[in-house]
C-alpha cells in the first residue's frame, strides 16, 4: 500500500541574476566587449551611452537636485514597471503568466569565443594543395594526394595508417587503390614545403629535413646515421654509446647533435594560417605615484550602458489603445509582457556589469595592498606567499569569487603586465622562521639549473641540498614538482656536450 508523505528541505539555488553575474565576472576584458555587443543585439531595451540622469549630473554637478523633468526621466530606475503614464500594467500581467527573463539563463554559454583578430594567410592545407597542383598528376592521383593532405594533422604528421586511407578513398570517392600507390604519392607530398611535412613519426620527420641539407657535410652525414640507426639512443641522450659505435670524435658528435637540434619537430606549425594573433589586454592598471599605488579598471571593463528611453515609452502607446475585445486584450498582454521582460533584462544586465566592476576593483586593491612591496619596484623577491583564501578573507567574499576574478585576468604595472595568478603562491618555511614565496624558490631553482655544468646536470637530490644550504626547507619531491612546473626536464635529459 502506497503512502503519501510530505518532506521539508532547504536547498540553495542561484538566481538567473546571480548566474549572469558569475559568468560576467570570470570573462576577461576582450570577451566582455563581445558579450556586451551580443546583449545589445538581442535586447532592444539596452543601449550604449550614459544614462540621462547621469549626464545631467555631470553637466550641472552640484546644482543638480536629483529631480528630473519629463524630458529626463530615469528609465534605468523604472523599478517594478507596475504603472506608467496612467497605464495599469497589472491588468495585463499576472504573476503566474510572467515567466520571461527571470526564468531564463544568461544566454551566454560555454561556447564563447575569444575576440581575437585572425591572420589573413593561407592555411597549411591550402599551401600544400597549391603545391600539389604544380605536379603533373591525373585526376586519380590528384584525388589520392588531396586525401593525404587532408589526413595531415596540425603539427604536420600523418598518423593515420595507409590502409585506413585506402579504405577512405574506396568508401568516399570510389577510388580503389593499395598501400604501395598511396605510399608513392606520400613520397611526393613529403617533398613539399615546409620540410618534414607528411612524416609518420618524429624519426622520419627529422630524416626528411636532413635529406635536404648538404650531404657532403660530415656533420650532416653523421646526423643522418644517428637518426637512422641510433634514434632511441639519441632520444635518451646516450651520447657515449653513439660515439663509440660510430667511432667519431667529440667535435664531430657535437656538430652533428647541433645540426639535429636545429631541426623542426613540428613542421606543421610553419606557415599555418589558422593561428590567431592574441593581443594581451590588461584588465587593471596599477601606477606608482610617489609611493602611492593607484588601481584603476581598464576602460573596456567600465562600459556606459543605459535602458532605452524609446523602448520604455512603448508602454505609453498601449494606454491610448482600445482595450475592448478579448483578441486585442490578449495581443496587448503579450506585447506588454515582452516589453517588461526586455526592460528587466536590460536593468539586470547593467546591474551585473556594475557589480562586476565593483568586485574586480575591490579584489585588485586587496591584492595590491597584500603585495605592496612588489608593486613598488617589481622585485620578485618581495612577493609574499598568498593564496585565494587570504584575499577572500580580506574582502569578505567567497574563495570561488576570488578565483573567478583571478582567472584569465591581468594587471599592467610600471614594469610589465602580469596575470593575476602570478601573485598567488604557496609559502615555503625558511631557517629564519619566515615563509618564502614558492615563486621565489622557483626562481632560485631555475637559476641553479641555468648555472649547472652542462655536461653533468644537477639531480633533484643535489638541488634539494643546495636549496637547504640557502635556508629553504624543501623536500626532494617538492623540487621535482617545481622543476616540472617550470617545464625543465630531468638531469639526464638536460645533459649537453
Amino acid at each position: 500500500m502506497q503512502k503519501l508523505s510530505l518532506n521539508q528541505s532547504l536547498q540553495q539555488r542561484l538566481s538567473p541574476q546571480q548566474i549572469q553575474f558569475i559568468k560576467l565576472l570570470q570573462i576577461p576584458s576582450a570577451e566582455l566587449e563581445q558579450r556586451i555587443e551580443e546583449e545589445l543585439e538581442i535586447n532592444p531595451a539596452l543601449e550604449e551611452g550614459m544614462d540621462m540622469n547621469e549626464r545631467v549630473k555631470d553637466e550641472y554637478d552640484d546644482d543638480y537636485d536629483g529631480e528630473s523633468s519629463s524630458d529626463h526621466d530615469d528609465y534605468s530606475e523604472y523599478g517594478e514597471y507596475e504603472t506608467y503614464e496612467g497605464l495599469d500594467v497589472k491588468q495585463y500581467l499576472n504573476q503566474d503568466d510572467y515567466a520571461g527573463y527571470k526564468m531564463q539563463g544568461d544566454g551566454w554559454g560555454d561556447d564563447s569565443r575569444d575576440s581575437m583578430p585572425v591572420i589573413a594567410t593561407n592555411t597549411l592545407a591550402e599551401s600544400l594543395a597549391q603545391q600539389l597542383g604544380f605536379l603533373r598528376l591525373d585526376i586519380r592521383q590528384e584525388s589520392i594526394g588531396m586525401q593525404l593532405i587532408g589526413s595531415i594533422e596540425e603539427d604536420g604528421y600523418i598518423r593515420r595508417p595507409l590502409r585506413s586511407i585506402c579504405n577512405d578513398l574506396a568508401f568516399t570517392q570510389n577510388i580503389y587503390t593499395n598501400e604501395e600507390e598511396v605510399a608513392g604519392l606520400l613520397k611526393k607530398v613529403q617533398t613539399f614545403e615546409p620540410a618534414g611535412i607528411g612524416a609518420r613519426d618524429l624519426r622520419e620527420c627529422l630524416l626528411l629535413q636532413l635529406e635536404r641539407k648538404d650531404q657532403a657535410d660530415i656533420a650532416v652525414e653523421t646526423a643522418v646515421k644517428i637518426i637512422d640507426a641510433y634514434f632511441d639512443e639519441f632520444t635518451k641522450k646516450h651520447y657515449e654509446k653513439i660515439q663509440r659505435r660510430l667511432d667519431i670524435d667529440d667535435e664531430t658528435l657535437k656538430n652533428s647533435i647541433k645540426v639535429i637540434t636545429r631541426l623542426n619537430p613540428k613542421p606543421g606549425s610553419i606557415g599555418s594560417g589558422d593561428s590567431a594573433a592574441a593581443y594581451l589586454m590588461a584588465d587593471f592598471i596599477v601606477t606608482n605615484n610617489n609611493g602611492k599605488l593607484d588601481v584603476i579598471l581598464n576602460s573596456k571593463n567600465a562600459p556606459e550602458l543605459r535602458v532605452s528611453r524609446s523602448f520604455a515609452e512603448m508602454l505609453d502607446t498601449y494606454d491610448k489603445t482600445d482595450k475592448n475585445g478579448s483578441t486585442q486584450h490578449k495581443s496587448i498582454k503579450e506585447t506588454v509582457t515582452f516589453v517588461k521582460q526586455k526592460l528587466d533584462a536590460a536593468k539586470w544586465f547593467i546591474d551585473a556589469i556594475k557589480q562586476r566592476q565593483q568586485t574586480l576593483l575591490k579584489t585588485m586593491k586587496s591584492i595590491v595592498e597584500f603585495q605592496h612591496e612588489f608593486f613598488l619596484d617589481g622585485d620578485e623577491s618581495k612577493l609574499r606567499p598568498m593564496i585565494l583564501k587570504d584575499i577572500a578573507n580580506r574582502i569578505d567574499m567567497d574563495i570561488s569569487t576570488v578565483s573567478r576574478v583571478a582567472n584569465s585576468k591581468s594587471v599592467q604595472a610600471d614594469f610589465g603586465i602580469y596575470p593575476l595568478k602570478y601573485f598567488f603562491s604557496e609559502g615555503i618555511a625558511t631557517d629564519s622562521g619566515e615563509d618564502a614565496s614558492s615563486r621565489e624558490v622557483k626562481n632560485i631553482l631555475k637559476e641553479l639549473i641555468e648555472n649547472e655544468p652542462k655536461n653533468s646536470p644537477l639531480s633533484d637530490d643535489k638541488l634539494e641540498k643546495l636549496l637547504n644550504k640557502r635556508g629553504y626547507n624543501i623536500a626532494r619531491r617538492t623540487v621535482a614538482k617545481y622543476r616540472e612546473q617550470l617545464n625543465i626536464p630531468v638531469a639526464r635529459l638536460r645533459k649537453q656536450l
